[in-house]
């Protein structure tokens, strides 16, 4: 997937089709040279937030969701998608702002 960022001193960053997320799940993506999820929910909302989980590595796109927090696939720990705050007494993970216009799009600073 390519990716475009404006030259503005707000980054945008279009990843490509919503439609290469289906509601319910999540994919990762480089952006700037950070990794990040972004999960495309039941109820039509989306979220970013880090791609690797802080505890031991594992891939948070592949971890369970539902509209409020993404779980670890390798040791069930849990964050909130909005916050980025531990459930499970973990570091917070980092959050981005995302939106859809047809194509996902990341904002930055």
């Amino acid at each position: 997937m390519t990716l475009s960022t404006s030259a503005s001193s707000n980054t945008r960053t279009v990843l490509g089709p919503l439609a290469d997320i289906p509601p319910g799940e999540g994919r990762s993506y480089v952006v700037g040279g950070e990794t990040i999820a972004v999960f495309h929910l039941r109820d039509g909302s989306l979220r970013a937030v880090s791609a690797v989980c802080p505890h031991k590595g594992g891939p948070l796109a592949d971890g369970q969701i539902d509209n409020r927090v993404v779980v670890c696939p390798l040791h069930l720990n849990a964050w909130d998608l909005a916050t980025g705050c531990s459930q499970s007494g973990q570091p917070p993970i980092d959050v981005y702002p995302v939106r859809a216009d047809g194509d996902l799009i990341v904002l930055g600073d």
